[in-house]
């Protein structure tokens, strides 16, 4: 179980570094303006709310590295804090922003907090 908490927490890592790029470099490109469905005059003026949102999403992708890098009892610890943020986030999200949050974060955050949990 502790090889599927890893590469769970691995993915969600991942995914959140992808945001990252998304939302901080690709934003006014063509991934950007399809992940958030604007146009490139919106796209243009939201480009600095998106970059901010995806250093924080950098900061989660960082963290859960560090948690999976970190030996017990504090790889768990800081395991658990990000993912419970990751989930956190996901769902304030996806309740005020777009309900595809739910499934794009949220989900794999609830899914690897549950793995890391059942491991321990």
């Amino acid at each position: 179980m502790e090889t599927t908490a890893n590469a769970l927490v691995a993915l969600v890592a991942v995914l959140h570094a992808y945001i990252l790029v998304l939302e901080m470099f690709l934003w006014e490109k063509s991934p950007g303006r399809k992940l958030s469905g604007f146009d490139a005059e919106l796209a243009r003026a939201s480009a600095p709310l998106a970059a901010n949102q995806g250093l924080y999403n950098g900061f989660l992708s960082a963290g859960l590295v560090w948690g999976l890098i970190a030996d017990d009892p504090t790889g768990f610890r800081v395991q658990v804090f990000f993912l419970a943020c990751v989930l956190l986030a996901g769902l304030y999200g996806g309740f005020t922003a777009n309900r595809r949050i739910l499934l794009a974060q949220a989900l794999p955050g609830a899914l690897a907090l549950t793995a890391v949990l059942l491991a321990r």
